[in-house]
């Protein structure tokens, strides 16, 4: 598709489209952004602290190390955004360079304001003497027995060393040799399974808790470790390796046993970034960079290394609070309440649940009386992330038991849950479930489960459509929705998407849903296209769509195109976006903007106006070229007129929150929202049960947001 562009769109880039990567990047300050908001009680904020430094991990062993994967195989076109891989990642590293200083700026900032609730982040050398035998003690007893020093010299090379573990590096010399000569070298492992915050005993007549990293007491002690030598310098550091798994899935007899191999492999990837301690030791960074073959991107880090750990730190910590959000209690959903039997309320009517808001109890519950009843023939599901004491793998494999037909997709290549789904197949196996692997060479990203019943007028079909994973703990963390129906249509397609996952079936002509990577992609822009036509015949035209990401560059094409024949476009787009809007000729009539708050905007709501005729659908694609062309995704529809009204109303407090909603400008910045309305904050207005169920979006007091 050709797009007109008038010259004068020029603004920070000449490029009408934004970099998936760099826009990544300003998604993780407005992460950074919620730690550093006064507002945000203390220990979110340590936690939001903790997200930024785990989302820049897995950036750094994905995406980065895709692009030196680039650079290492002579790759120099460039993207649809106009960046080379070199030119690209010279941009990343300068803009993750800055990031890191300003999260541990913010570090140390709220680091005083704990010390201020009682919470002390301390040093050994601070300790009072009674502290420091205390410490010694928990050493010897604890630490020391764990430890295992590994020298490096000629007869011994460079051991493994894992990714984003925490290691320390030593430098010493022998006893009695002269100090021109050349130093030793040997790293500790700082050990994983032991708590990295270690509680200090409180002194005497005081009510504050102090913490000492475990790093600095090791420190204290690495003379314990190397005798006959003197510790001349001890500094942290840690290596990031490539995780994206390379897998030969037709090559592969076992596709299960091929990951568990890629797992292995996993450990020995190329290092893409190194961090160091700031003020390390010269010939400890000059082994260090040899031996890791790096050297640039390498982070002095200004305080403790990997602040992952403040996430559980955080959680473990009692009788703080007033230092936290409130709890919230899901309820469960009215509609499923007053009945016994969640069949025959289907059969009354569909149901919309509203995570985090309303209970994941609703669905777990529709699988375990599914597994129970002696009515139900068969449960079919796709499984992607399931947490670690799924109550749902109890009830599939307990129905299997029963001599029920189950069948399970289980997407082995779910990054980084890899593992835990492996266990969860051979569980399954073993109860009798047919498990499927999906596809050769495409990822099972939809949610789905259907359960086939046999009804006194026949079989009937029971449908779960959702735009999240089936995990009980994510679903308390994530915004996510999830239909139930009866529908027909729905049923028919539902049994017609697993017969081509599981079996040999030509592509489907879809009656409801839309299936990447067949027709989802073609479907979209029929509707959009659609949109077009309706606003250029004087017709209502409107399109929100609510997504994590939009990357592709066809998607944005076909927006861009929808927005100069007039259609109004709002995007709620929590993370990367590659689309530039506002600008004139082009996207004047787009408006992007991106809530982070409390929870994980997860929920994937896309509003079509047709006309003054509107449709709305779920989906488990965002729209970006892996979604559209490399997975097994759905969109489905909600027919039903109550639950539309219930999705215009969640769409309805994304548009209107102007507390936590950021703007995306057309130099791909984005900007808090500036009103002088009463302040609404989605989030919060959606925790009132109901607010997106009856009557139209209110306006909240200062007090409520």
């Amino acid at each position: 598709m050709t797009i007109a562009v008038k010259e004068s769109v020029s603004r920070e880039s000449s490029s009408i489209y934004i970099n998936r990567d760099l826009s990544w990047i300003e998604f993780n300050w407005r992460v950074l952004e919620e730690a550093q908001d006064p507002s945000t009680p203390l220990l979110e904020r340590v936690k939001f602290l903790s997200i930024v430094s785990s989302n820049l991990d897995e950036f750094m062993s994905v995406r980065v190390a895709g692009i030196k994967d680039q650079l290492k195989a002579g790759y120099l076109k460039k993207d649809f955004t106009g960046y080379t891989p070199a030119g690209l990642l010279k941009r990343i590293m300068k803009r993750a360079t800055k990031l890191v200083s300003e999260q541990y700026k913010t570090f140390r900032e709220i680091s005083r304001l704990l010390a201020k609730e009682g919470l002390i982040f301390t040093d050994y050398e601070s300790l009072t003497a009674s502290q420091r035998k205390a410490m010694d003690s928990y050493y010897h007893d604890i630490i020391f027995p764990v430890l295992t020093p590994m020298a490096v010299d000629q007869s011994r090379p460079f051991p493994l060393v894992h990714t984003q573990a925490v290691y320390l590096a030593v430098v010493l010399r022998l006893d009695g040799e002269d100090e021109g000569e050349e130093p030793y070298f040997a790293i500790v492992q700082v050990p994983s399974n032991l708590p990295r915050h270690i509680a200090v005993p409180t002194r005497s007549n005081s009510k504050k808790q102090e913490y000492i990293l475990m790093e600095d007491l090791i420190t204290q002690h690495i003379h314990t470790l190397f005798s006959g030598y003197t510790p001349i310098a001890v500094h942290g550091f840690r290596i990031t390796r490539n995780a994206d798994l390379t897998l030969n899935e037709e090559g592969a007899e076992d596709l299960l046993e091929e990951i568990e191999k890629e797992l292995r492999r996993r450990r020995w990837g190329a290092p893409v970034r190194l961090e160091v301690q700031q003020g390390i030791h010269p010939y400890a960074l000059e082994v260090l960079q040899e031996e890791f073959e790096l050297t640039e991107h390498i982070f002095e880090i200004d305080g403790p290394l990997d602040l992952t750990y403040l996430m559980k730190w955080a959680g473990s910590l009692t009788g703080f609070e007033h230092l936290r959000y409130p709890p919230v209690e899901p309820e469960y959903p009215k509609e499923l309440l007053d009945t016994d039997d969640v069949f025959e309320k289907l059969r009354e009517t569909d149901v919309l649940v509203y995570h985090p808001y309303e209970s994941f109890d609703a669905v777990t519950d529709f699988i375990c009386q599914a597994a129970y009843d002696p009515k139900v023939l068969a449960i079919k599901m796709t499984l992607y992330r399931v947490s670690g004491n799924s109550p749902l793998i109890q009830a599939l494999a307990r129905a299997a038991e029963s001599g029920k037909q189950v069948t399970v997709v289980v997407e082995l290549k779910a990054r980084f849950d890899e593992e835990r789904n492996i266990a969860w197949a051979r569980k399954l196996e073993q109860a009798g479930c047919h498990v499927v692997y999906g596809l050769v060479g495409l990822k099972t990203h939809a949610k789905i489960t259907l359960v086939v019943r046999q009804e006194e007028d026949g079989l009937r079909r029971y449908v779960h459509v959702g735009t999240g994973n089936y995990n009980d703990n994510t679903a308390k963390l994530y915004t996510d929705i999830g239909l139930f129906t009866a529908d027909t249509v729905i049923g028919e397609d539902a049994s017609a998407l697993f017969n081509e996952i599981t079996g040999y079936s030509s592509p489907h002509e879809w009656q409801a849903f839309g299936v990447a990577p067949t027709d989802m992609k073609d479907k979209l822009f029929a509707l959009i296209r659609r949109e077009a036509e309706h606003a250029a015949a004087g017709r209502k035209a409107h399109i929100i769509a609510k997504l994590n990401s939009l990357s592709n560059q066809q998607m944005v094409d076909e927006l861009y195109a929808a927005s100069q024949a007039g259609v109004k476009i709002d995007l709620i787009v929590r993370g990367v976006c590659c689309l530039r809007p506002g600008v004139e000729g082009l996207s004047e009539n787009i408006t992007v903007r991106s809530i982070v708050d409390r929870f994980l905007e997860h929920s994937r709501i896309i509003y079509f106006e047709n006309g003054g005729d509107p449709e709305l659908y779920l989906s488990s694609a965002d729209w970006m070229t892996r979604n559209l062309t490399r997975r097994i995704e759905l969109i489905c529809p909600v027919f039903n007129d109550r639950l539309q009204q219930e999705l215009i109303r969640i769409l309805q407090l994304s548009l209107h929150d102007n507390v936590k909603a950021r703007i995306l400008q057309p130099n791909g910045m984005y900007a808090r929202v500036e009103t002088q309305e009463e302040p609404l904050r989605s989030q919060f207005k959606a925790m009132k049960i109901g607010s997106w169920k009856h009557g139209r979006v209110k306006r909240q007091t200062s007090h409520e947001a």
